[in-house]
């Protein structure tokens, strides 16, 4: 089976991903340093650990694999973090991107899907965002996302690079054989937030905000499944393969949800009420995020048939109850 190189595959998405290249035929190999990751995630080929700025072992891992291609998931993406610590995100996420590109393009492996984000946007409230819609980032996590996709465009004028960009929204749910799933330490994202609510695992969940400009008060976001979103990167990958070119696609519903809605949708799924406060609103925080993904449907031939809000708290919550990593 062919290889292929998947930075942050011990992580949330990264770690989905990797089942699903399995699935589709493919060896994934996880390169990882752990620092967000868990090893107990790497559960679908070869894991080699080690840093995207270490360049003496990325190529070691070039050389040993021949990947024929590269899955970049690997970033910190904490938005307020972001905005505390700038230096850090453009240090790690787009020094370390640089290297991992430099290491493909000297290896010869000159197919590169990458894991960008909607936050390159900015905070463009009530509009649908397609591929077309300006990039202004508020937060440097969503800079250096944006930066890292004017490094590929940069490679492929200068050295062939072909990539895929996918921009997504708010990932939500798990595997639904519950082999991997969702894990951060510290926990910044709603669903599981709101999950561990509900258990008991951690206090009342805040609500940042309940005085934006929408029906409820509350932010929407567009939010989609895991699985359908990993979906999408293999089909960029044979995108690839296919040399269609270099593309960038969105990936999302195109239908946004409140906070309020989210919390309502998880009382039917569960049978319990969600303890919440209200907090004040975040640095950051758009009011809506919503995706317009027509562009990857069509092309792609991408189908998000997980992606209802139901079944996104219901995977989340069975691998919430029976999964888990060694901590």
């Amino acid at each position: 089976m062919e290889n292929v190189l998947v930075t942050g595959g011990a992580g949330y998405i990264g770690s989905h991903a990797c089942k699903a290249l399995k699935t589709a035929g493919f060896t994934p190999v996880t390169f990882d340093n752990l620092a967000t990751g868990w090893r107990d995630a790497v559960k679908f080929g070869p894991f080699e650990q080690g840093d995207l700025q270490d360049r003496a072992r990325l190529d070691e891992v070039f050389d040993k694999y021949r990947p024929i291609g590269v899955m970049h998931f690997a970033a910190l993406s904490q938005v307020g973090e972001s905005m505390a610590e700038p230096g850090l995100y453009w240090r790690n996420n787009v020094s370390g991107s640089l290297t991992l590109i430099e290491a493909a393009v000297a290896a010869g492996c000159k197919r590169f899907v990458f894991s960008s984000t909607c936050a390159t946007y900015g905070d463009q409230d009530n509009v649908v965002l397609n591929e077309s819609s300006a990039q202004y980032p508020i937060n440097a996590y969503g800079a250096s996302k944006r930066a890292i996709e004017d490094i590929l465009r940069d490679f492929e004028a200068a050295h062939g690079l072909q990539h895929v960009i996918f921009r997504y929204f708010n990932v939500a749910g798990a595997d639904p054989e519950g082999e991997v799933g969702e894990f951060h330490q510290p926990e910044t994202h709603l669903i599981p937030l709101m999950l561990d609510a509900i258990s008991g695992k951690r206090a009342a969940l805040t609500v940042f905000g309940d005085d934006y400009p929408t029906p409820d008060g509350t932010c929407i976001r567009d939010y989609v499944h895991v699985c359908d979103l990993v979906d999408a990167h293999v089909l960029g990958l044979k995108w690839l393969q296919a040399d269609k070119g270099s593309r960038v696609f969105n990936l999302g519903t195109g239908s946004g949800f409140s906070v309020r809605e989210v919390l309502d949708h998880s009382r039917a799924v569960t049978n319990q009420r969600v303890p919440h406060e209200i907090g004040p609103r975040r640095p950051g925080d758009c009011t809506k995020l919503v995706s317009g993904s027509s562009r990857a449907v069509e092309e792609l031939g991408w189908r998000p048939e997980r992606s209802t809000l139901q079944q996104m708290i219901s995977d989340a919550w069975n691998w919430h109850q029976t999964g888990h990593y060694a901590k």
